[in-house]
């Protein structure tokens, strides 16, 4: 990523919406939104491989296994406005479990990429599985999308909710309900 060009181009647009981009409390800002890209876009130079880096362990077990409320922000491929909620996960181990710090790295490894929430959503379910060669499982987003709130529709409390389950999420009902009756419980 070019930081010097992205400042540049934020300079660029400031001027174009009528701004003075060399009035003080805008003196920085070009570097700062370069910066932040960095940080915001990262998804896009890391590999998920790398992520789980060799923390896939042994499990004699083939239990359900849930992380809840994993923060997630990403931003909007249509609109680039950021969307924000929570991410849960659950998988049926085969033989393997994932280090717990790794889902969320997943999550975010995903999310810092121009996105949509329904990719997404697929995208950390089908890591997850490759992973960790799982029986099954289950990812489902919640997200409030300032592209809806803030300008469009104008609507400041919709929730969207995308679910992607794959194996036996998939193929069994009784596992796919154990799965969400569990993330919707409070602890």
């Amino acid at each position: 990523m070019n930081k010097e060009r992205i400042a540049g181009i934020v300079r660029e647009l400031l001027r174009e919406i009528g701004e003075d981009p060399d009035r003080q409390g805008l003196l920085k800002t070009p570097g700062r939104v370069a910066n932040a890209w960095e940080f915001l876009m990262s998804g896009y130079t890391t590999d998920p491989r790398e992520i789980v880096n060799g923390a896939v362990f042994e499990s004699l077990h083939n239990n359900m296994i849930i992380s809840r409320d994993i923060e997630i922000y990403s931003l909007c491929e249509h609109h680039l406005l950021p969307f924000f909620g929570r991410c849960h996960i659950g998988y049926i181990a085969n033989k393997k479990v994932l280090g717990l710090s790794k889902l969320a790295r997943i999550v975010d490894c995903y999310s810092r990429r121009l996105q949509i929430q329904e990719r997404l959503t697929a995208e950390i379910a089908d890591e997850i599985m490759s992973v960790t060669d799982a029986e099954g499982v289950g990812v489902v987003i919640e997200c409030r999308h300032l592209c809806s709130m803030m300008r469009g529709v104008e609507k400041q409390n919709s929730v969207m909710t995308t679910s992607s389950v794959l194996g036996s999420f998939l193929k069994d009902d009784a596992t796919r309900i154990e799965f969400l009756k569990l993330i919707s419980r409070t602890v």
